[in-house]
């Protein structure tokens, strides 16, 4: 793969980081001088001083070898330029971080894939972990739906019961389904007979999203405050 890195700040050195041990060939372009000469000195990897949004140093960067492109500069306008430009050079694959939500639409009808502002991501994460401490993952997908891994603690009301008596028992909401079960490691396919215990990782699918009353069966509780 070839591909093509906007931006050398946080999110681009992780990409580089990333991708060092992978064997696919990176460049990175930044206006930065600091940060392209730091990419430089720490990965193997071509870096160009200068300005993505320019065409011509799209062309210089590869764009018309490239596999993807993938922009993480802080500034929307600067990543919606430069995608609009690679669009154009025909590169196939377009990504970039959004960071006002608001944008989201117009980088989406430009054909990129994106990711909402990594600050608020990693926050929303956080915050997340200290209010649900057994959630293990966790993955949005449209809408409220989310797919996400649970840890079933001691006492939880599912523990102990098959799926089916969970099911019976109306344990399990409308729009839940348990997609696999982690024990050890062994990585179980749920049937009606599945015994839940604590200590398994569910994968769920929750088409609400994570709330109070989807995670109420696989928690204990009493455990928890509030």
């Amino acid at each position: 793969m070839y591909l093509i890195v906007v931006g050398a700040g946080s999110i681009g050195t992780e990409i580089l980081s990333v991708g060092a041990t992978s064997g696919h060939e990176i460049v990175v372009i930044d206006r930065d001088r600091e940060r392209a000469e730091r990419a430089g000195r720490e990965f193997d990897c071509l870096v160009l001083h200068a300005d993505a949004t320019d065409r011509e140093v799209l062309r210089e960067a590869g764009a018309d070898r490239a596999d993807a492109i993938i922009c993480t500069t802080e500034a929307d306008p600067t990543n919606i330029m430069v995608l609009l430009l690679a669009k154009e050079l025909g590169i196939p694959s377009l990504i970039s971080v959004v960071q006002d939500p608001q944008h989201t639409k117009v980088f989406e009808e430009a054909g990129a894939t994106t990711l909402g502002n990594p600050q608020r991501l990693i926050a929303e994460h956080l915050y997340r972990a200290a209010e649900r401490p057994s959630i293990v993952d966790v993955m949005h997908l449209s809408g409220e739906a989310e797919v996400f891994e649970v840890m079933v603690t001691e006492g939880a009301p599912i523990a102990g019961r098959t799926l089916l008596e969970a099911d019976t028992a109306g344990l399990l909401n409308e729009g839940v389904l348990i997609v696999a079960v982690e024990r050890g490691e062994a990585v179980l396919t749920p049937r009606g007979e599945t015994e839940i215990h604590a200590g398994d990782v569910l994968t769920i699918f929750s088409q609400a999203g994570i709330t109070p009353a989807v995670m109420g069966p696989f928690e204990d509780g009493r455990k928890r405050r509030g």
